[in-house]
């Protein structure tokens, strides 16, 4: 079978870039690693078929570096760029610069990522696709007299959100007009220099929700196939840590439910790649629209656990104009699958723990995979997001898979540098956890002293 594309630059770091290059091998794809001198003994650039370097170790001027990257694909003769997640796996600009210099991004079309990357305009039209939403702003409030107006006339508790936030950056909760009055402009300002948009919006805040997403795949040929859900529900500061597929706490209906309103989102704007569709379920079991992620995501190896369908394989083949390989028929969910991120930082105060790796060993065994990049004496750099590997687990039962988690925890070891590893002991051994009874809240509830 003839390859989706000859060489394919990887634009990203870490695991997913790893990640990557192994999909496209697989394929049968060249690959070149973009990375920057802090990254420059690092396994994706080991791995990959060539590597140039775009920078120096600060983002902007590496990972982040437009005209950087698009000059190493073109000395390179790369027919695409693949962004993995974060850096510019969700700027617009980039991928119609992509386009402009005949080079396919991997990921859905400029279009797609701004109707869904502005959050009050994906609320819009979420809205008129006929997707359940908490009430709330479908625009950016201009100043904080209209913020006040619009929380009052919703109901107090209200969530102020950053119009082009993501990640679970720029997230206030607001519990009274005087807290609003005090947060707004600062607020504000934090969000012109995340996103470099500083307009926010307000919705009512869901007190004691799960998190749970939608994957889906969708293709250029009019297929749109729902993989199942994965439950985010466990995160810090709006930062996800753990997820699981399925959701413990989802009977069928709901779940069909849930899938309907993806697709639906997803006609609506005629995706064609990619994406998770977000929403948190309120305690009586109505589900309500947060946002759509246009990118692969970190936790999408839980979906490829319990479905068997390499999600990276299908983006890049999406891309390239082809059709997906399956069909909705095709998939079955018949395992249960858990991902927990390990990162450096230390796990009593979650303060970052940069170093150098002077032991390593990783889990292994039946149904165990942990996608990483490190290795003994690599030197983990401050530059960047701590997460260092993912342990992913699946077994035929969650009440299983929660024990090999337990077993591949204890076999993970990391010396030289602090993790979040015994933090996650703690709460494989919570009652709570093990009955998942929890909500949003649980780690500041389970473990006060950790916030």
């Amino acid at each position: 079978m003839t390859p989706p594309f000859r060489k394919v630059l990887i634009a990203n770091r870490g695991e997913i870039a790893l990640r990557i290059i192994r999909a496209c091998r697989e394929l049968g794809i060249s690959t070149v690693a973009a990375y920057s001198t802090a990254d420059a003994d690092s396994l994706p650039v080991k791995f990959a078929d060539e590597a140039v370097c775009i920078g120096p170790p600060h983002p902007k001027f590496s990972y982040l570096n437009m005209p950087s990257i698009l000059s190493a694909a073109d000395i390179t003769g790369a027919e695409a760029i693949h962004p993995g997640y974060g850096f510019l796996s969700e700027n617009p600009e980039f991928a119609r610069l992509c386009g402009q210099c005949d080079i396919t991004f991997i990921g859905p079309s400029p279009e797609n990522i701004e109707a869904m990357g502005v959050k009050t305009r994906a609320r819009a039209i979420a809205k008129e696709a006929g997707v359940p939403l908490l009430p709330g702003t479908l625009a950016a409030v201009p100043d904080c007299d209209a913020a006040i107006e619009a929380a009052e006339e919703i109901g107090y508790p209200v969530i102020l959100k950053a119009s082009g936030g993501g990640g679970g950056r720029g997230i206030h909760v607001i519990y009274n007009a005087s807290q609003l009055r005090a947060v707004f402009e600062r607020a504000s300002l934090e969000a012109l220099s995340a996103f470099g948009d500083r307009s926010m919006y307000i919705e009512k805040y869901c007190e004691h929700p799960r998190h749970v997403e939608i994957q889906v795949l969708c293709d250029r040929a009019g297929n749109r196939i729902a993989l199942g859900e994965r439950d985010c529900t466990i995160q810090r500061r709006h930062q996800k840590l753990i997820e699981e597929s399925p959701c413990p706490v989802i009977d069928a209906g709901l779940r069909q439910a849930m899938v309907k309103a993806a697709l639906k989102l997803c006609a609506a704007v005629n995706y064609d790649s990619v994406g998770t569709v977000e929403f948190l379920v309120d305690e009586k079991k109505n589900f309500y629209f947060m946002e759509m992620n246009t990118r692969i995501q970190v936790e999408h190896a839980v979906t490829e656990m319990v479905t068997g369908i390499d999600l990276i394989k299908e983006q890049i083949r999406i891309a390239a104009g082809q059709p997906t390989t399956i069909k909705q028929s095709d998939v079955v969910i018949r395992t249960h699958a858990m991902e927990f991120r390990i990162n450096a930082e230390d796990p009593e105060r979650f303060f970052p723990s940069p170093g150098t790796i002077t032991a390593l060993h990783v889990p292994g065994g039946f149904g165990v995979r942990v996608d990483s990049f490190v290795f003994a004496q690599y030197k983990v750099v401050p530059f960047y997001d701590s997460m260092i590997a993912k342990v992913i687990v699946h077994a035929p039962t969650r009440d299983e898979a929660i024990l090999k988690m337990r077993q591949a925890l204890d076999e993970f070891v990391v010396e030289g540098i602090k993790t979040n590893i015994p933090f996650y002991k703690k709460i494989l051994a919570s009652k709570k956890f093990k009955d998942s009874d929890y909500d949003t809240h649980f780690l500041e509830a389970f473990l006060p002293k950790y916030e």
